[in-house]
């Protein structure tokens, strides 16, 4: 299984967010512009709901901004990890229904924030590969580069909880 590391293996974006359909954008806490030095990625008022999978102290949103914050690992995760992902994709998927501008964010914008924003697409009548597709065609090549992360998309994410869970 490949993870999110922060060896070259995986280099940091070159955009704090990337919009991959209207209103749903896909981000991280940090990104290299073609300028190469490392930034912070800092959410201020860009969008109306801001969901973060891994929380940075400074890193915005400003205050006002509708924020859910829900932390995994990136890597296996249990039955109630995959429950909060489905809600955020459902919670993503009623934003954008009411014309509301949507960022999912995790590290890099890449994993965590790639299985939330491709469940929600699923959830708009999009395939898993389509999904996985757009994904890394519109924020990066390295998008969904963890492999579990994309056979639970495959399989689809309330089949993995429900097996997940007769396993605890």
């Amino acid at each position: 299984m490949r993870t999110r590391g922060k060896g070259p293996d995986v280099p940091a974006p070159d955009r704090p967010w990337d919009e991959i359909v209207p209103g749903l954008w896909m981000g991280g806490h940090e990104f290299r512009p073609a300028a190469g030095r490392l930034e912070f990625a800092v959410v201020r008022d860009e969008f109306d709901l801001v969901q973060t999978l891994l929380r940075l102290p400074g890193h915005g949103p400003d205050e006002g901004v509708e924020h859910h914050v829900w932390p995994i690992p990136d890597g296996p995760l249990d039955g109630t990890q995959l429950a909060g992902v489905i809600r955020l994709a459902r919670a993503a998927g009623e934003a954008l229904d009411g014309g509301r501008k949507v960022l999912v964010r995790c590290y890099h914008g890449y994993n965590r924030s790639g299985l939330v924003v491709a469940h929600t697409l699923m959830r708009r009548g999009r395939g898993a590969e389509d999904a996985i597709r757009l994904i890394r065609s519109r924020r990066s090549p390295w998008a969904l580069h963890n492999d579990l992360f994309v056979a639970y998309l495959r399989a689809g994410l309330p089949t993995v909880r429900q097996l997940e869970e007769l396993a605890e």
